[in-house]
């Protein structure tokens, strides 16, 4: 069976030492805005734009860029992650779908979540975390340490 795979860019964005999380509907998890890199978009640029549709926030990414040029080369936002995840797994164990995640950190300088997509998730079910409301949560380890990293990275704490 062939695996079909699909870009994606998500971002944790962070504001004053808490980090936005929302309840996914379908998956039933809570997660960072995110979602498939546009045909026409470099990774970086769709994290942005899925911050943006879902919160409302305009967000500055930190992230590294390669000083590495060249007659038609530049260095673009590196995530802070690359992440591989099996979207369908089948009772074989064959993975049907999987999403190739580019994620990475940014700052937002309000938490006033007001989204600016076509249906997206009401701002009532969104929610900031501190490090210790991560810890203390019965959130997924990947979106605790994630979150938790997100915070260091992006003030420090």
């Amino acid at each position: 069976m062939e695996t079909t795979r699909h870009f994606t860019a998500t971002t944790y964005i962070v504001n004053d030492g808490a980090t936005a999380l929302h309840e996914h509907e379908r998956l039933g998890i809570r997660l960072p805005p995110g979602g498939h890199v546009d045909r026409d978009e470099l990774p970086h640029e769709s994290a942005l734009r899925e911050v943006r549709e879902e919160t409302g926030l305009t967000a500055e990414l930190v992230a590294t860029e390669s000083s590495i040029t060249g007659p038609n080369t530049r260095g673009i936002p590196e995530p802070a992650h690359l992440m591989l995840h099996d979207i369908n797994v089948y009772e074989d164990g064959s993975v049907g779908h999987q999403h190739i995640d580019h994620l990475y950190y940014a700052r937002v300088e309000s938490r006033a979540i007001d989204p600016d997509g076509d249906d997206e998730v009401d701002p009532d079910r969104w929610d900031w975390y501190t490090p210790a409301d991560l810890a203390a949560s019965d959130l997924a380890d990947d979106v605790v340490n994630l979150g938790r990293e997100a915070i260091a990275a992006v003030d420090g704490r």
